[in-house]
């Protein structure tokens, strides 16, 4: 059998594994674009073959170069290939005069370096271990690889008691201000998609809304961070006075708070009909029916939280072109 069949045997769980889209953009790209047309099951369930896994895969890096999903989605394979090909090659120049420079310091060090900082509750050299690092990463790499892991590994050592709340709150402020200045050093295009980052009423926790900020600036959006504990029509009123392209929630704490699927089936009623809404955060999963009744989109992870933002983007390219 050809190694790449089209036998349909993969079901979505491990198409989105392979491929690094979350399930809820690979049915975005499905209905719109028809970027692949999976087999159906007599129950409904869509299974994918080897072919349809390779093309979503090639899709996902062309779009990840910044190219407009509903542009590329239009191409063969033998097309996306040779243009992945043409934008690495184009790339190469551009890391060669990177690598050229001072080393970068490698991030599981910096990332062991913070944390000691932190065990030390030694706030001046957590500091300048995250400076160290905003020069030698990315601002997507300085997110997931060092601020958001030294936020989960100090929430996990305060749980288990060997860190004190000393430690999360020197540690949870120097992370917050690390974020918020990704979100206000990018310089981005007028005409870019704007995002409204907030949490709702009830929610008190800002960090993770504070890394879907960072994020997205650092993908190409115009970010508007309200801050935590906003009641829905704020929210709403800030997405009409920017004219933003998505409303972004953070759901941490509680979990079971018997207002909030009204509040989102009110927010989604205030939304203009074109505006997404994103949800993420531990406690969002508490709330899936509230969240697709509302036809939110729930983040699982920071990988669909790119994907999420990059397709958006793409369409919002696609409709100003």
């Amino acid at each position: 059998m050809d190694e790449k069949s089209d036998e349909p045997k993969h079901p979505i769980q491990v198409v989105t594994r392979r491929t690094g889209l979350s399930a809820d953009v690979l049915r975005a790209w499905e209905r719109r674009y028809e970027a692949v047309i999976p087999r159906r099951t007599g129950s409904r369930r869509r299974l994918y073959s080897d072919r349809d896994v390779e093309r979503l895969s090639l899709l996902k890096q062309a779009a990840d170069a910044g190219r407009p999903i509903g542009q590329v989605a239009k191409w063969s394979d033998a097309q996306l290939r040779d243009m992945i090909r043409q934008d690495r090659a184009a790339e190469t120049p551009r890391r060669a005069e990177q690598s050229a420079g001072p080393p970068a310091k490698a991030p599981d060090d910096l990332f062991a370096r913070a944390l000691r900082a932190v065990e030390q509750l030694d706030a001046q050299a957590l500091q300048q271990v995250l400076d160290v690092a905003a020069m030698s990463l990315s601002p997507v790499d300085l997110t997931e690889m060092i601020l958001v892991p030294l936020m989960r590994s100090v929430g996990e050592r305060w749980g288990s008691g060997s860190l004190g709340i000393a430690h999360e709150h020197m540690a949870s402020a120097i992370v917050r201000n690390a974020l918020s200045s990704i979100v206000l050093s990018r310089h981005l295009p007028q005409n870019g998609p704007g995002l409204v980052v907030a949490t709702p009423s009830g929610q008190i926790h800002e960090l993770g809304a504070l890394v879907v900020a960072a994020t997205a600036a650092s993908v190409g959006w115009r970010v508007t961070y309200l801050g935590a504990d906003l009641p829905v029509a704020d929210i709403a009123g800030a997405v009409r006075t920017t004219g933003a392209r998505g409303v972004a929630l953070s759901l941490t704490h509680p979990a079971a708070d018997p207002r909030m699927p009204g509040d989102l089936q009110a927010l989604r009623s205030a939304l203009p009909p074109r505006t997404a809404l994103i949800v993420g955060g531990i406690a969002a999963p508490s709330y899936a029916t509230a969240l697709a009744d509302s036809g939110a989109l729930l983040l699982h992870d920071m990988a669909s939280l790119r994907a999420i933002l990059l397709s958006l983007r793409a369409e919002h390219a696609e409709h100003a072109a």
